[in-house]
């Protein structure tokens, strides 16, 4: 028996395709609104809940300026600087104020290095008092006293014959607490008073690198407000935030994208939430200032560099003022300066006119 084969109507056929047609707008329709409330909710999330949230969480804020969780170099025991070539180095721990513990390196004079070994605390605070000049290094915004180049520092003022402390603020490195500015200037005070509690008549000189320079001069004028004249002042990479913005602010994209929306919502570093006016400061500064900048500083412009050593001379003068610039072919940018082979005469040379 034959099988009969049937044709579809174009009524039929028309039906189909319609359904399919209805079919395919549905879908079309439900995607389209699927992708059109994801972007309103990625909407909110980046034009209103994240500046209300920068202006409602100081914390947040710390984190955007103090990258203190960033504990690089990984994997290193920083109660145990011998680790880093720093043998003739003790590791302690100093409380600031109540419930803020600082972890603290004191290196010792290369001279000294045989006598230190195996030496207790006791020791090396009594070595502050043996006439040798102290420096104490207050380091910038990433990581810990671990460091390269904080390391290098710390051998290169070891090797000129100089005492050497070296501290994490709060929050930094196995330092408790959280930073802020005025935490982390109360840290170095209390390090500055500890240090001139036991090293008699020596020197003292406070050296800041990068956000450490808003430390050092923030620092040097609550001396002076307390009658006290820092011996000396090295800033190496300063910043200037009257002249210049935090660098590298990983929101910036957002105030630069939509002019306007600063009225509603201030950026982050406003308020005052972070000072640290250098500026400021170097006017009311008593103490020699070495500027230390490399010409290709890609934080800070050597021209931050050149204004501030140009208000620090006019509040004080060219004999008590210096700077040194490196060249940029050597390509220490930010943090290699304590590579350069004419640093250890500079910094001498420096200690000697004080």
């Amino acid at each position: 028996m034959k099988r009969r084969s049937v044709k579809q109507t174009d009524s039929s056929s028309g039906v189909s395709e319609a359904q399919r047609s209805d079919r395919a707008q549905r879908k079309e329709g439900t995607s389209s609104g699927w992708w059109l409330k994801r972007g309103l909710l990625a909407a909110f999330v980046i034009f209103i809940l994240l500046p209300f949230s920068l202006r409602t969480l100081p914390e947040l804020i710390q984190h955007l300026v103090y990258t203190h969780r960033v504990r690089v170099p990984f994997f290193i025991d920083l109660g145990r600087p011998a680790d880093l070539s720093l043998n003739h180095t003790i590791n302690m721990y100093l409380t600031s104020e109540e419930g803020i513990s600082l972890g603290v390196w004191h290196t010792v004079p290369e001279s000294q290095w045989k006598e230190a070994q195996g030496k207790d605390l006791a020791w090396y605070q009594n070595a502050l008092n043996d006439g040798s000049p102290v420096f104490i290094y207050l380091h910038g915004n990433t990581g810990t006293r671990a460091a390269t180049h904080r390391v290098g520092v710390a051998k290169v003022l070891s090797a000129l014959g100089y005492h050497v402390l070296v501290p994490d603020y709060r929050g930094f490195g196995d330092s408790t607490g959280e930073p802020t500015e005025a935490g982390l200037t109360t840290d170095a005070l209390y390090l500055y008073n500890w240090v001139k509690a036991r090293s008699g008549n020596s020197l003292v000189v406070i050296w800041g690198h990068s956000l450490g320079t808003g430390v050092a001069t923030n620092t040097a004028v609550k001396l002076v407000e307390q009658g006290v004249v820092c011996d000396g002042v090295i800033l190496e990479g300063a910043f200037n935030s009257a002249r210049q913005k935090i660098p590298v602010n990983p929101f910036i994209w957002y105030y630069w994208k939509l002019p306007g929306t600063g009225y509603l919502f201030p950026e982050p570093w406003a308020d005052n939430k972070v000072v640290f006016p250098t500026e400021e400061n170097l006017k009311k500064m008593k103490s020699p200032i070495l500027f230390l900048h490399s010409e290709d500083d890609h934080l800070v412009p050597i021209q931050i560099a050149q204004q501030m050593y140009e208000v620090a001379v006019s509040a004080q003068n060219a004999e008590r003022v210096k700077l040194v610039s490196f060249d940029g072919s050597l390509g220490y940018l930010h943090n290699g300066l304590y590579r350069d082979a004419h640093l250890p005469d500079i910094i001498k040379k420096f200690v000697l006119s004080l």
